[in-house]
This record gives C-alpha cells, structure tokens and sequence, in this order.
C-alpha cells in the first residue's frame, strides 16, 4: 500500500465516522467566496486539523473546514477553504479532500476559484464557466502508483466539465441578468503570480484566466467519475493586462463584493438540480 492510499484511507475512515450523513453534492469555495457556507443552516462542521491524516489549509481567507448542510434538501458537503500546491503539498495530497467527498458519496462537484483575467474581453466581476483547463504546467494528481479501486490508470479527460451542467449553469446565469462568460482555467502552481510573460504564454496556449488551484481537483474528480461544474470569478486583470500591482487583498475583496450574485447563482443552480 502506497503512503497516499494508506493517508486516504485514514482520513476517509475518520470522516466518515464523524459525518451525520452522506452527500450526494460537493461545492469547493474559492478564496473570498467563502460567504456561502455561512449563508445555510450549517447542520455539521468538521475542521480539517480535526481530520487524521488530512492536510490543513493555511491560504488568507480560506477558514480550513468541511461544512454538511442541505441545500434545497439536496444532501450536501462544502469545502470551506481548500489546499494548494504552494502550501508545500504534493499534487495527490492537494486533491485528497476532493477524493474523499467522491468517497463520502458526492456524485458531483461544484468546484469554485478566484483567478485573474488573462482574456482582454473579460472584466473584473465576471463569473466564468469553466468548459476546460491547462494543467500542464504543474505536477498531475495522478501521477505514482493508480489508486484502481477509484478509476482507471489512463482515464478520458474529453470533458472534463460536464458539458450539460455547464450549460444549464449558463442558461440560468442569463436568465437571471448576470455577467457570465465561458472559457479556459490555467493552473499554475504559485504562490507568486504570473509575470507578463508567462501570462501571454498562457493565452497564445489558449487560457481565459490564470489560477492556482481547481483545475488538479476537477483532473481527479474525473478519474472518479464525479460530473463537475467549474466556475471562476475574475477578481483582477493578471499581470500585464493589469496597470497596477498584484496582491492577495485585492482577490479577497472582489470575492467579498461578488458574493451576494454569485451565491445567488449558486443556490438557485443547486435548486435546478434538485
């Protein structure tokens, strides 16, 4: 047994020993879009340090814990702050909460970021529905040994985003007035953000925004077999389009000031696939 597989089994066991219920539905919260979680009727909540084996996040803004609720009855677990690459964290152990809410029973995943915009036509406020990504430029979750009993050693990765959520998602988002865009995630492995140069790169490869996380997770929920929706809010211009300096604050404080249409969205998608 591999020391991933053997950590997973653990924090696994753990959990769902500690869990009132199995959900069917998991949301990933972003940085400064973590408000969500606040806003249901929290029924449980589970913080990761309390978690054997499991990393802990140490990311501005991410409060570091599982929150079980039922949204429109639907029986669902919120990652209220995730891990990253940057953390120190190999790319297995950055997935492991994904793993383990697929474990949990989750069927599909609402995966949420903050990125920064690299396609000229988008806007600061905009929500993008992620329909691909880049991961080329950090270390893939699957590489070691294939965990089997979760998927197969060279899964499909055609569609990543299901396509049919990711278009009720914008049907919805229309419907209801809200600025929404559809294009390519990059991840990059961080903490420092891109330079100019690396954010052309990123464009002439064909990305919309530049990131450092979800894009691994959404990779291992597909190799589970998980359906996942991605979607991103751009919190400010990447390097080289923006005229002024990078900084945390700032992607917090747009996540802050998108929260009330984005949470709005979030719910009333939740209520459609109920």
């Amino acid at each position: 047994m591999t020391d991933f597989k053997k950590r997973l089994e653990e924090a696994y066991e753990d959990l769902a020993s500690k869990i009132k219920f199995r959900p069917k539905l998991a949301i990933t919260l972003g940085s400064g879009l973590g408000r969500l979680a606040d806003q249901v009727e929290i029924e449980q909540e589970i913080s990761y340090k309390d978690i054997k084996s499991f990393p802990v996040s140490t990311a501005p803004g991410h409060k570091g814990r599982f929150v079980l609720t039922h949204i429109h009855g639907v029986p669902t677990i919120i990652m209220q702050g995730r891990v990253h690459l940057y953390e120190g964290y190999s790319a297995q152990d950055t997935v492991m909460p994904t793993r383990l809410m697929g474990l949990l029973g989750a069927e599909t995943l609402i995966v949420t970021n903050a990125a920064g915009g690299a396609n000229k036509d988008f806007s600061v406020g905009d929500l993008m529905i992620i329909r691909d990504h880049i991961t080329a430029l950090v270390p893939s979750p699957l590489n070691g040994p294939n965990l089997d009993d979760l998927g197969p050693r060279f899964p499909d990765m055609t569609e990543v985003y299901n396509k049919e959520l990711g278009d009720k998602l914008e049907k919805l988002a229309k419907e209801k007035g809200i600025s929404v865009q559809n294009g390519v995630y990059c991840q990059w492995q961080g903490p420092n953000y891109e330079t100019p140069a690396e954010v052309k790169m990123a464009t002439i490869l064909g990305a919309d925004v530049v990131g450092m996380s979800t894009a691994i997770e959404a990779m291992a929920a597909r190799h589970m077999g998980m359906k996942t929706v991605g979607i991103t809010l751009v919190t400010n211009m990447a390097a080289g389009i923006s005229e002024v300096e990078l900084d945390e604050q700032e992607v917090i404080d747009a996540g802050e000031a998108a929260s009330g249409y984005f949470i709005d969205l979030v719910m009333d998608f939740i209520k459609e696939l109920a």
